[in-house]
């Protein structure tokens, strides 16, 4: 069964910098697309940080010149790094990946349970 496990996340004051990881395990034929959401509280889900699997990078307007999001193709694992945080930032951040589980399968996607990120003023 694939998984998807976030860590990094925590507490920090604004101007501060955290470090997310997902690594995704289990039966993984191909690995695509990767990204990073977050959802705060009374609010939608939005898409923060995307990479493929060329590594091209797309992100929200809000996060641009702040974060930056990786990947690690040997080890399966996707980051983002997160500086000069501010408290509008705080947020449930959620790893997103796309992938096969086998070869004659489609594509689907797979979230990880999310990592708690709260920026203080």
């Amino acid at each position: 069964q694939v998984q998807l496990v976030e860590s990094g996340g925590g507490l920090v004051q604004a101007g501060g910098s955290l470090r997310l990881s997902c690594a995704a395990s289990g039966s993984i034929f191909r690995l695509n697309a990767m990204g990073w959401y977050r959802q705060a509280p009374g609010k939608q889900r939005e898409l923060v940080a995307g990479i493929t699997s060329g590594g091209s990078t797309n992100y929200a307007d809000s996060v641009k010149g702040r974060f930056t999001i990786s990947r690690d193709n040997a080890k399966n694992t996707v980051y983002l790094q997160m500086n000069s945080l501010k408290p509008e930032d705080t947020a449930v951040y959620y790893c997103n990946a796309n992938l096969r589980v086998h070869m004659f399968s489609g594509s689907d996607d797979y979230w990880g349970q999310g990592t708690q990120v709260t920026v203080s003023s």
